[in-house]
């Protein structure tokens, strides 16, 4: 069922994963994470921040299927930037999840030492303990900047990607620069009644399909990376059935008036980063 894409350094990545922020109870992350492996999903992505690094890890170890065939992403959490404070916390990351190495570790917020943080990063790549590293939540002037001051350049850059913040500035700069772009809030979280949208329930009627499937195909085709997040069986294993239709022009360009160009947060905004700062204190 999975289907792969290739980051820019070879390693082989699934256009599909299924994602576990908010997810922060044991128990019902370890069964989400369970639930997602037995539908065919090979890629999970968690972060420190999220508090269920652990669950995510003993659900892999449980599923009895190959590390190596497991695709991890985490990433590593204000708190913990800096040159030696992360190498500490990717150690801390890997006992958790319960392996050596990590496939994609992802700084978190471009806020405080992002630069100390990607030397680290850096160096653990070069030793084979991460098989890819990337960047989170940077704007493209923030994204292009980070990449003329760092000798690897991010091999992935994960933002806010769904049919109401298409963000096709970013997304077609990444491409040019060979950087894969990976989607956090799909789904909108719900906003704007986006799961009755005349447009998408239109477009699922055609093929018989909802509208989160809808959305999840509409950004596999935008060479996008995505994993949905639920803790209901129903709902992993329909997020995980979207590779048996594809979209016609005339939908993929539907969907595209649906972009208001806003997105949940503003990461320049004084106040989200005020915030964000917030969590160090």
């Amino acid at each position: 069922m999975e289907e792969y894409t290739q980051l820019s350094n070879g390693v082989e990545i699934p256009k599909l994963g299924f994602g576990v922020f908010q997810i922060t109870d044991y128990d019902e992350c370890k069964q989400a994470v369970l639930d997602a492996l037995s539908n065919g999903i090979r890629l999970i992505d968690t972060a420190e921040a999220y508090f269920n690094e652990k669950a995510v890890g003993d659900a892999i170890k449980e599923s009895k299927i190959p590390r190596e065939e497991i695709f991890i992403t985490t990433k590593i959490w204000i708190t913990d930037y800096g040159y030696e404070n992360t190498k500490k916390a990717f150690k801390e990351s890997c006992e958790k999840l319960g392996t050596d190495y990590i496939d994609l570790y992802l700084i978190h917020q471009n806020i405080g030492d992002v630069y100390g943080t990607w030397r680290a990063m850096e160096e653990l790549y070069e030793e084979d303990k991460i098989k890819a590293i990337g960047i989170s939540n940077f704007t493209k002037a923030r994204l292009y900047d980070f990449c003329v001051h760092n000798k690897i350049k991010p091999m992935v850059l994960q933002i806010e990607v769904n049919p109401f913040y298409q963000q096709d500035d970013i997304v077609d700069y990444c491409k040019d620069m060979d950087i894969q772009v990976e989607a956090w809030s799909p789904l909108a979280e719900g906003r704007n009644n986006i799961f009755q949208n005349p447009v998408l329930t239109e477009i699922g009627d055609k093929y018989n399909k909802s509208v989160a499937q809808v959305i999840i195909r509409w950004l596999i085709q935008r060479d996008i990376i995505v994993f949905p997040k639920s803790v209901h069986p129903e709902r992993i294993k329909e997020n995980a059935d979207v590779f048996d239709f594809e979209l016609s022009d005339e939908d993929m360009k539907k969907i595209a008036t649906l972009d208001t160009g806003v997105g949940s947060v503003d990461l320049d905004s004084y106040d989200f980063i005020k915030m964000i700062n917030s969590y160090t204190d």
